[in-house]
């Protein structure tokens, strides 16, 4: 969902190859199409980052600095609010399709797309005709208990991309119940030709979770949130936000 050299557990690039010449294979399915699907395993994770605060990244905002992967890689709780603007995305970087599914059944759990007839995402205004800027940026989901007794689960995503090439695009998405941190993924999805339909499936292996975490996490409804930065040459040029609910079915 880090800066570090080698990479210990290096994901597919979208228009990369790897260094086991079967991985290709394992790696990419045939879609019905005529295209290619790309399997991203995430990198493992750093853990000794020096912790940040989400006001310290806002700082080197204030003094003209990108905030890198190191940066979110430091914070130790989700964040409030957002640490880059709409604007940022000069690549139009658009997300289309999300679907997520176990890997162990192929049962789909949740799946979303955009109408192919879909434009500019419409600007939402508050009750004072102020127009709010982060309409798409957050998702709110709901699963049931079982969710987090799962192993393995695939997260395909279909996005496009603007008229400039995209290098080493990355992102790292990190899971905290709480102000306790679960997980965090980092997935490369590598270089992406200008005004390109792009498709990949993560693949997040989740750790396994005490029986009363996931009570607390059951009972608790939407303080299980994530953050999902995403880099292009290491600069951050989006971040989206969601919580979770997993009493579902109750």
């Amino acid at each position: 969902m880090s800066g570090r050299n080698p990479r210990t557990e290096a994901s597919s690039p979208v228009n990369g190859s790897d260094s086991d010449p079967g991985s290709s294979a394992r790696a990419r399915e045939r879609k019905p199409a005529g295209g290619v699907l790309k399997r991203l395993k995430s990198r493992r994770s750093e853990t000794d980052k020096r912790p940040l605060t989400e006001e310290d990244l806002r700082e080197l905002r204030k003094l003209g600095r990108d905030i890198t992967p190191d940066g979110v890689l430091g914070l130790r709780a989700a964040t409030g609010d957002y640490l880059c603007t709409p604007e940022d995305n000069v690549f139009h970087i658009d997300f289309t399709r999300f679907k997520i599914r176990d890997m162990e059944t192929g049962t789909v759990l949740f799946e979303i797309a955009k109408p192919s007839h879909f434009g500019a995402p419409e600007k939402e205004e508050d009750g004072n005709g102020v127009v709010d800027s982060n309409v798409g940026r957050f998702v709110r989901y709901q699963f049931t208990p079982t969710f987090l007794r799962l192993r393995t689960v695939g997260a395909t995503v279909e996005f496009t991309v603007g008229d400039r090439p995209v290098n080493n695009f990355r992102m790292i998405e990190r899971h905290y119940f709480r102000d306790r941190l679960l997980k965090s993924f980092d997935f490369d999805f590598g270089f992406c030709i200008p005004n390109s339909r792009n498709t990949c499936e993560h693949i997040y292996e989740f750790p396994q979770l005490s029986e009363d975490l996931i009570r607390q996490m059951v009972e608790h409804p939407y303080e299980t949130m994530s953050d999902s930065f995403y880099f292009v040459d290491n600069k951050l040029v989006m971040h989206n936000k969601a919580d979770y609910a997993y009493n579902g079915g109750q």
